[in-house]
């Protein structure tokens, strides 16, 4: 199918109906949630997936508002023949609880006084923003989402629905993110925080009416945290030690390089679009989330219910593997469905807004119903029940096949005569089939997935399974060579 965009979209808004009760106790009064959909929702309710975003991200997922000069930030990702395929699922995206994009934050009228709430917006968290996003899904009168999608803090938004609200999420992508921040993520977003505290346009979080904001020290902070996206080799091969519009060095404090200028731009145009004390409040609900339980996060993840596809980067040293890894063993602890992949990529954290291929690949082989009829070989080779073993060798080595059917006349399954049976009936000098069959047969029906005839194949220790229907007939067979390439470590 040819890739495209949802084409021309808009903002929605949603207002919460009563109080919003938060994780420190405190409430929130007319709370209003910005969002975009994109694709149709079914009369069953059953194909919505929601996206979050990561900290300096929005509603504005994909698609293209009037007049913008460039489509939403997942673009790559989002729309007709891409994994979240808008011809398929009704996609839902919003931007945060405390964000300046749409959704009460800072910025907002406080509807006690009237005013800009400042710092007086209480402290939120991972966990409320999930709770305000669940407010907004039962909106749709959504009882389960097909999944739940998102990267880096969106990533976290992922986790943190899988264990707050663990029967409203069937899949879950959480995408080059960490079960809780370490002291080095703290470290690098207190840095940041304090680059806008101390610039004196701050002026304690009250600066909406005054002529000028703390532009510096929001730019700033940017320009910190825009360089733990990257990686070493990504700024080498995007600007190496190159010299911005000079032959020589200056020597003075003016800038040379053209990772500097590259910098500052960044933070210039971050300031155009995003809210200093948003930037505050966003980046310690990030320092707070933490999923472990009593210091377990295997106990933290014990009722998760989802079927889960961690993706890292394998240059992200923001949120390096090793953490998504621990996410892994975790899951795994709990006997949850997890799949593992690992992005290669020499873009570092960005590569999940920017690797469209490998993306789109293990998302959309994640999300797609893959059955056993979809792969099943429906022209089997099959023996009956009286013939001698002699014939089944010969088939065998005819067809270059290792497990025969045995059947009746209108194809009822009997048994499965195997190259190892062979083997058998020569040691045992047996002649008639029926002697060296397998009578109590596994077997699994076309609707089956394949992941759920895996999980058969490895606890009975078997690499084929007979299709067969309600009445026992046999409709195809089925091998782990045909299914091993649809499966991740």
């Amino acid at each position: 199918m040819k890739k495209e965009s949802v084409g021309i979209v808009e903002t929605k808004y949603f207002k919460i109906n009563g109080d919003l009760k938060l994780e420190s106790g405190k409430t929130l009064r007319d709370v209003t949630i910005a969002y975009e959909t994109y694709g149709r929702l079914n009369k069953e309710k059953n194909n919505s997936i929601l996206v979050c975003h990561a900290l300096s991200g929005d509603a504005h997922a994909a698609g293209w508002h009037d007049g913008d000069r460039k489509p939403g930030w997942w673009e790559i990702f989002i729309g007709p023949g891409k994994a979240l395929d808008t011809e398929k699922y009704f996609i839902i995206s919003s931007n945060i609880l405390g964000g300046c994009s749409g959704s009460t934050g800072p910025s907002s009228i406080n509807p006690t006084t009237g005013k800009s709430y400042n710092l007086d917006f209480p402290i939120v968290t991972i966990k409320d923003m999930v709770k305000a996003q669940k407010k907004l899904v039962e909106n749709f009168d959504i009882k389960e989402l097909l999944a739940v999608v998102g990267g880096s803090m969106g990533g976290m938004q992922v986790l943190q629905w899988m264990v707050s609200y663990p029967e409203m999420v069937k899949k879950a992508v959480p995408i080059a993110t960490t079960a809780h921040s370490s002291p080095q993520q703290i470290a690098f977003n207190e840095v940041g925080r304090q680059a806008i505290i101390t610039d004196p346009n701050w002026n304690n979080g009250d600066y909406y009416d005054k002529d000028t904001g703390p532009r510096n020290g929001l730019a700033l902070a940017r320009m910190i945290a825009h360089i733990t996206y990257l990686s070493d080799e990504s700024m080498y091969e995007k600007f190496g030690r190159d010299l911005k519009d000079k032959k020589e060095v200056s020597y003075d404090f003016s800038m040379d390089f053209q990772v500097e200028s590259y910098l500052h731009y960044q933070g210039d145009a971050f300031v155009k679009r995003f809210d200093s004390n948003s930037y505050l409040y966003i980046s310690k609900a990030i320092d707070y989330f933490d999923l472990s339980s009593n210091g377990s996060l295997i106990e933290g993840l014990n009722r998760v219910k989802s079927k889960v596809q961690i993706i890292a980067i394998d240059s992200d040293w923001l949120y390096p593997p090793d953490q998504s890894k621990d996410l892994l063993m975790a899951l795994n602890a709990n006997d949850v469905d997890v799949s593992y992949n690992e992005l290669k990529s020499n873009y570092g954290h960005d590569a999940f807004l920017l690797e469209g291929g490998q993306l789109n690949y293990v998302v959309s082989n994640f999300l797609t119903n893959t059955v056993v009829q979809d792969l099943m070989i429906s022209d089997v080779s099959t023996i009956k029940k009286g013939a001698e073993i002699k014939d089944a060798a010969i088939l065998m080595m005819d067809k270059h096949i290792t497990h025969i059917p045995v059947v009746t006349d209108d194809d009822k399954l009997l048994g499965i005569v195997t190259a190892w049976d062979l083997s058998k009936s020569v040691a045992r000098n047996c002649n008639s089939l029926n002697d060296i069959m397998t009578k109590d047969v596994k077997t699994c029906k076309s609707d089956e997935t394949i992941e759920a005839i895996a999980r058969k194949m490895r606890k009975y220790d078997i690499s084929s399974l007979p299709v067969v229907d309600d009445e026992y007939k046999l409709k195809g067979i089925i091998t782990t060579d045909q299914i091993s390439h649809l499966l991740s470590d």
